[in-house]
């Protein structure tokens, strides 16, 4: 019985990546600058989670629906409502950012929430999130994504080499940074699924990054002379046609939840996608071309093939 293989990428594909680093590495370099100066002056539209508001733990008369009760709470122009059902069916929470304004206005914002839910509603815990807790959740976010990125060099730098370990956090940081902005240019609530996003997107990117990887060195072992940057061409059309599936696949699933998983789902799928087709851009065309810089060690090279293979850099 023969078997079928699916090849989005035809099999003698031969894109010259590594002669179009120079625009490649200038996209980046762009999305980075724009990213940073984003964050720089406008900075990032903090959610519930990180700027404070009010949480409502309460039980409903009856099961409630939650899009129809979603909708009316955020028709009460009071910023960011979160909702969640836990617990029982009857049981949801409610979270409300904090208004500007001083306590009055807190109380008339407590006021609007409370009609809305109608009577025969039992409260069983309202309480404030202050800033500070906001604050700190910014900081173990950050401390999260750089713990994240640390043990990935070091998993790296352990199983191939410095080499690869400083391209692949390369691309990482061009990731995350990438995310960041996303959520600083455009209006989207930088909140705790935000993180997961970032850390998803991280995840899926050095997966991807780790697969070409393994192509290079095996192909350094097999060729020996070959030119670097005509051996990384070669080994980023090998995996491309897996690269490109594995993508095309992650997105099919992404894009049914953005446009059928509800507004929740959606918000947090959109960050992914970008997070997707981020990654998998940097993966082929930063992570690997960077080598060419980073003087990689071929062995069993005679001193004459050395000097032409760095000629070709």
């Amino acid at each position: 019985m023969r078997r079928f293989r699916l090849h989005l990428v035809p099999y003698n594909t031969n894109i010259d990546f590594v002669g179009m680093r120079f625009i490649t590495f200038s996209i980046a370099s762009i999305v980075i600058i724009a990213s940073v100066l984003s964050m720089s002056f406008k900075g990032l539209n903090y959610g519930i989670d990180f700027k404070g508001g009010y949480i409502f733990e309460v039980r409903m008369p009856e099961v409630p629906n939650i899009s129809e009760l979603r909708e009316k709470l955020s028709n009460l122009h009071l910023g960011e409502v979160a909702l969640q059902q836990f617990g029982a069916d009857k049981d949801i929470l409610i979270k409300v950012e904090r208004q500007e304004g001083e306590d009055v206005e807190q109380e008339i914002a407590i006021k609007k929430v409370k009609e809305t839910l109608g009577a025969n509603v039992d409260y069983r815990k309202v309480e404030t999130v202050g800033p500070k807790v906001g604050s700190e959740l910014v900081k173990n976010g950050v401390k999260a994504v750089g713990l994240a990125l640390v043990a990935m060099l070091v998993y790296i730098a352990f199983r191939f080499e410095w080499q690869f370990a400083a391209c692949a956090i390369m691309a990482l940081t061009h990731d995350c940074v990438a995310i960041l902005g996303l959520f600083s240019i455009f209006p989207l609530e930088f909140n705790e699924t935000a993180i997961i996003a970032t850390l998803i997107t991280a995840g899926y990117s050095i997966n991807d990054t780790i697969v070409i990887f393994d192509r290079i060195r095996e192909n350094i072992k097999k060729y020996k002379k070959m030119a670097l940057g005509e051996l990384i061409n070669k080994s980023l059309n090998e995996t491309l046609s897996r690269t490109t599936l594995t993508a095309t696949t992650t997105l099919l699933a992404l894009l049914a939840l953005y446009f059928f998983g509800g507004k929740v789902i959606s918000t947090f799928s959109l960050p992914i996608i970008i997070g997707i087709l981020v990654g998998s851009f940097s993966s082929i065309c930063l992570a690997a071309p960077l080598l060419l810089y980073l003087h990689l060690k071929r062995t069993d090279v005679s001193k004459e093939d050395k000097a032409s293979l760095e000629a070709t850099v």
